[in-house]
């Protein structure tokens, strides 16, 4: 076994980490440089299917919970918490090869180059796929690592239903992996996320590498508009009771928030309208808001602005709207202690480094309430996620998993006591 201070020397295999994202990419490959692996989905089952041969391939002792979170865990030269590594292998139904399987597939080439250079970590290393991180299939996001952490209970998870009215648990359960290990079960040291920035940020500012200090607060919203379904060419403008329409206004009015609000982000990327004919004013409209800032405050400032006019505008249109959560999360800042690890071992591989937020929620922001953790962020090349042109160089892929290696390292044998 090589001595811990030849492990300061060692780096993954960047060809052998390249193949796996191709590998797993394949398997949801929409046709156009894209992946749809929904969450619970067939291809999703076929997605951990090769990334629990991986583990078994690399002796890992593998955990799969109810809620289906994978844990493949190397043993260490003593018992206790691991030191975590993981992200999600779910996409969006536009999704590229990048967004949460490099954090997976990097763990994996960790764990790799450790057992091809014979060296044991003073603390078991743990790798984690987090079940249906993006939300796209099943509200909210960050399912499987609420579960996990204990934030939402298996029932309330197993309860929960798509557009198509599939629950959870029946999906979860159909494609064989609900597991019988206890959300939890590995007891963890801390926990780093490599990911890519799903931003512009580093791609314009010359590249290398980020060490991320928090998540931005998100909150998620269903509003639904009711009005009066009627013929579209015989009722005049002023007594309809159009739900399009004021679902419409109320969208621009959030829209036009982000103006008074300085690092307010908004997005309203599902509308769905009944009954959806050509001719025939709409009966109701029923539409998703995401709103995002990077301090608490102004969020629950935003939101309340929104429902101040929602009431106005249900009045002069003569409609009702209401609104259901969908999830809510706050600012979450990450461990000054590994951030700090993650800016030295970027320094030290020569690798240019910047701190900066997180605009998209993580699995992280859900460990970070229980342990230690950080994230390390590579570039995205012209910013582009969730769309098949997603795209981060390979040297930059590489470049994160050398950081990722190092940072691990550094919390398997030191001494930085966990929460």
């Amino acid at each position: 076994m090589r001595q811990a201070n030849e492990a300061a020397n060692l780096r993954i295999s960047g060809p052998r980490l390249l193949s796996r994202l191709e590998v797993l990419g394949r398997i949801g490959d929409t046709g156009d440089g894209g992946v749809c692996r929904l969450a619970l989905s067939d291809e999703d089952r076929l997605g951990r299917d090769q990334l629990v041969a991986w583990m078994r391939e690399l002796d890992l002792e593998v955990h799969i919970d109810p809620i289906g979170n994978i844990v493949g865990v190397m043993a260490g030269e003593t018992d206790g918490p691991a030191v975590m590594l993981g992200s999600h292998i779910d996409t969006v139904g536009t999704g590229g090869r990048y967004d949460g399987a490099l954090g997976v597939m990097a763990g994996l080439e960790v764990i790799a180059t450790l057992r091809e250079a014979g060296f044991r970590p003073r603390r078991p290393i743990a790798i984690m796929a987090f079940t249906g991180e993006e939300g796209a299939r099943f509200a909210p996001d960050l399912l499987g690592s609420c579960v996990w952490t204990g934030d939402m209970s298996v029932e309330e998870a197993y309860a929960i239903k798509d557009q198509a009215g599939l629950m959870v648990g029946d999906e979860v359960r159909r494609i064989g992996y609900a597991g019988s290990a206890a959300p939890g079960c590995v007891k963890t040291h801390a926990y780093v996320e490599l990911h890519i920035e799903q931003g512009p940020v580093l791609d314009h500012s010359g590249g290398g590498v980020a060490a991320v200090t928090g998540v931005q607060a998100i909150t998620w919203l269903e509003a639904t508009v009711s009005g009066e379904p009627n013929h579209a060419g015989t009722t005049p403008m002023d007594v309809r009771r159009d739900a399009n329409y004021a679902a419409a206004r109320l969208m621009v009015a959030a829209r036009d928030l982000t103006k008074t609000i300085s690092g307010l982000r908004v997005n309203s990327g599902r509308f769905r309208t009944e009954p959806g004919n050509v001719n025939v004013v709409a009966r109701q409209a029923v539409f998703s808001l995401d709103m995002r800032h990077p301090d608490d405050a102004p969020l629950t400032h935003a939101e309340a602005q929104m429902r101040e006019a929602a009431a106005q505008i249900a009045a002069s249109e003569n409609v009702t709207i209401t609104f259901s959560d969908l999830a809510r999360f706050p600012a979450t800042p990450f461990d000054e202690r590994i951030v700090s690890k993650v800016e030295a071992a970027a320094k030290r591989l020569g690798y240019p480094v910047r701190r900066m937020p997180s605009g998209a929620g993580h699995d992280a922001q859900m460990m970070a309430g229980f342990v230690p953790t950080a994230m390390i962020f590579v570039p995205s090349i012209n910013g582009r996620s969730h769309t098949p042109d997603e795209e981060t160089r390979s040297e930059d892929v590489i470049a994160g998993a050398n950081v990722l290696l190092s940072v691990a390292l550094d919390l398997a044998q030191g001494d930085m006591p966990g929460r």
